[in-house]
Formats: C-alpha cells, structure tokens, sequence
C-alpha cells in the first residue's frame, strides 16, 4: 500500500507519525483542504510533467497556485506537457489522486515552488486519495529530494491576480 511506503520513508527521514489518514478522499486541492479544515493553498499539490530526457519533473506548488507555461519553459527549456493518465503510476511510483513528492523512482526529479513559502506549514498527499503529511516547507524540500526551489507558478501572489 502507498501509504505505508510513505509512513516508511517519513520514519527513515526522521518524520515519524506525521502522516494523516482521513475517512473520506483527499484526492484533490479542495477535498483535502475540508478534510483538514485548512485553507485551499497550503495543500502541496504535486503536478508531474514529462522531462525531456524521458523521466518525470514533479512540481509540488501551493493549492491556490497554477503553472504558468512561460515561466515553465523559461525554468526547463522545454515546453510543460502533464502525464498522461497512463503514466503517473509507473513514473511517479504513485496513483492519481495520491502522488506525492516522496520515495519517487530514481528517473523522478522533485522540484519545489516557491508559492508554498509564504506557509510556516503545508500539507502534501501521503501516496494514496485519503492521506497527507503535515510538514514545513524546509522538512518538505529535504524529505522530497528536491532539486531546488522553483519559481513556475502564476494566480497565487497579489500581482498575479486580475
């Protein structure tokens, strides 16, 4: 199961007991954030994209945040193309609904943007559609593996807004 897997790695990365599990799904942005009664953008979304050299590049953003394709190509080099529905288990080592930034296979690279910093804490899936971690964004970026902080989101900052 993909929770434990998580619960596993956490304890390895010394993050025992932070994992939640919940009696109803919190499969997307707004189901998790009603399930831990918390605003919308501090649930840690992971979006996965194809790389170009044929693994996966997830980006783990604020809830309220969305890619911005400019700001994307302009971080990577090439343009953002999400996972086909097909691929996100056998690239991300997770099922929709559950990815997570955690325990990925070695071809997934974790980058984490910087929508996320504006939260002493955030909330991301725990590898299955009912689960999260509560973690800071520090604890988030060690235990992910990331590959650095990313600026590639838009609609979350005062200015992005129309």
């Amino acid at each position: 199961m993909s929770v434990e897997k998580v619960k596993n790695y956490l304890v390895r990365c010394g993050l025992k007991d932070r994992v939640r599990e919940f009696p109803v799904s919190s499969a997307t942005v707004e189901l998790a954030a009603k399930a831990l009664n918390v605003e919308p953008a501090r649930i840690a979304k992971s979006i996965s994209f194809y790389e170009k050299d044929g693994g996966c590049l997830i980006i783990v953003a604020a809830g309220d945040a969305k890619i911005d394709n400019a700001k994307f190509k302009a971080e990577f080099g090439f343009k953002a193309k999400m996972l086909s529905r097909d691929d996100v288990e056998p690239m991300t080592g997770y099922r929709i609904g559950g990815v997570c930034p955690f325990d990925n296979p070695p071809s997934a690279k974790v980058y984490c943007d910087c929508s996320l910093k504006r939260f002493q804490t955030v909330f991301p899936a725990a590898g299955s559609a009912n689960s999260c971690v509560r973690l800071t964004c520090g604890e988030l970026f060690t235990a992910s593996h990331g590959v650095r902080w990313v600026d590639v989101c838009k609609n979350w900052k005062d200015e992005d807004q129309p």
